[in-house]
């Protein structure tokens, strides 16, 4: 990634969660406007819910539109767009990913997000290509979902031993029957789900990797704390050896 500076208030960012995802995503779209020669990107937010990505995206001049299966969500995200003055650059449609191509148009978008929902589809590959369908020519994939080791180190460094080793031998990698993802993704599953798809994964990185497991009264009181995390998160992001433990696997594909 190009930029592992500190903080910057004007960037759209919501938290240090979302911080390694930002950096690629706003470059991923820059790249792609410089390519199709325009300023304006058509940009599909699946399951988008109130529009955490698809509101600032559109804050920097593209048009988003946010595919997600709550009533109330897509309420959430009309109020949001109008409060960010984006209202005309935001559409909501009510749908999923397994129905996607018969509520958009195919091919017509320059980048899909697809953040925290392949976890919950039915069929993950299927969702996938469908995914993939709605791309242009040239257009990007921005995956983001739920990583298994992240979740086997978490449930074991709260001392539940137990349900860490059910994460790490389950197909799903749950941990238990309290858990409420009904899956979750190993970088190679990720990389192979897009292969399958007819997109080629441009790079892959490990979301969260220290976030969640820093104790949040440190980043809160030690000067500079959040801006030297917020580094060390950029600077292991692309490390493959990190992504075995990431709580979230990012993956950026691109439709040749």
């Amino acid at each position: 990634m190009s930029r592992q500076g500190g903080v910057d208030p004007m960037r759209p960012r919501a938290s240090l969660r979302t911080a390694v995802v930002w950096e690629v995503l706003r470059d991923a779209l820059e790249r792609r406007a410089k390519a199709a020669d325009t300023a304006v990107l058509d940009v599909l937010d699946i399951g988008g819910g109130t529009g955490n990505f698809a509101v600032p995206v559109a804050r920097l001049g593209h048009r988003v539109t946010v595919v997600d299966p709550s009533p109330d969500a897509l309420f959430g995200l009309e109020r949001r767009a109008a409060e960010a003055g984006v209202t005309e650059r935001v559409s909501g449609v009510q749908g999923d990913a397994q129905g996607l191509l018969d509520v958009v148009t195919p091919g017509a978008y320059d980048m899909v997000l697809c953040h925290g929902a392949l976890e919950y589809v039915d069929d993950p590959a299927e969702g996938v290509r469908h995914v993939a369908g709605a791309l242009r020519a040239g257009g990007a994939l921005s995956l983001l979902a739920a990583g298994r080791g992240g979740a086997v180190l978490a449930r074991a460094l709260a001392g539940h031993f137990a349900e860490a080793q059910r994460a790490l031998g389950d197909p799903d990698g749950r941990w238990g029957d309290g858990d409420s993802l009904p899956r979750r993704f190993t970088a190679e599953e990720l990389t192979r789900l897009v292969a399958d798809a007819g997109l080629r994964a441009a790079a892959v990185h490990g979301v969260r990797i220290f976030a969640d497991l820093v104790p949040g009264v440190l980043v809160d009181t030690e000067a500079g704390a959040r801006d030297a995390l917020l580094r060390l998160e950029l600077a292991a992001a692309e490390d493959p050896g990190f992504h075995a433990v990431a709580t979230q696997l990012h993956v950026l594909a691109e439709r040749d």
